[in-house]
């Protein structure tokens, strides 16, 4: 019911587009562009490129994050994040998080959700290429950064419980906790890095955890 009416409020933010033309990928964009393309058979009965370009982290602290929808390479509509796209057979949905993409699918009408392609040149595509030519180097990284995240909050944890029954009105029901970890300045810096670089690099996958992602940010 909630997913329902979430799915609905996204697609009343869906405008429709100007028409122009989609511009190509450059290098510089790899910090803060994501381009994804998916290839389906429109109500015309002919195949179509439909591409979703977001211009991540522009204007991201006001929430006014939008994505675009092209279809063979011609702006066709947009939409403030989190998107919900109508396009033939189902919807396109896209969302983010705070270190870039976590989800841009296809969702057919039956329910079954196929992740969109990412485009060669964009640092999520670049990722998928590692995946593909090197599996065992690219597992290897997304192990380190899970591990890392893991370790975040294994840290994080107890130092907020701390934090919290500080307040004396909570601890006169739950008594005082003092955490076990005592981490200097520059190690909590430190892991602050290492667990921003891991959360970049599983957003460049689109996976994302609202435990360990969401504690991240």
């Amino acid at each position: 019911m909630i997913k329902e009416w979430r799915q609905r409020r996204a697609a009343q933010r869906v405008t429709p587009g100007d028409g122009r033309e989609l511009k190509p990928f450059r290098w510089w964009q790899l910090p803060f562009r994501a381009l994804l393309h998916l290839r389906l058979t429109n109500d015309a009965g002919r195949d179509a490129v439909y591409t979703v370009d977001v211009r991540h982290w522009q204007n991201q602290s006001s929430g006014n994050v939008k994505a675009h929808l092209y279809v063979d390479g011609r702006l066709h509509s947009e939409s403030r994040l989190p998107a919900v796209f109508p396009v033939p057979g189902g919807t396109v949905e896209v969302r983010m998080s705070g270190f870039g993409l976590k989800r841009c699918h296809y969702v057919t009408d039956e329910g079954h959700e196929f992740q969109l392609v990412p485009d060669p040149d964009s640092a999520e595509g670049r990722r998928a290429h590692l995946d593909h030519a090197h599996p065992a180097l690219s597992r290897t990284i997304g192990l380190f950064s899970l591990c890392v995240l893991l370790a975040a909050l294994a840290v994080l944890l107890p130092q907020l419980a701390e934090q919290l029954t500080k307040s004396e009105a909570i601890a006169q029901h739950t008594g005082t906790f003092t955490s076990p970890i005592d981490v200097p300045l520059w190690g909590n810096i430190a892991l602050g890095i290492a667990t921003l670089a891991a959360s970049t690099e599983r957003a460049l996958r689109l996976r994302h955890s609202p435990l360990l992602d969401g504690a991240a940010g």
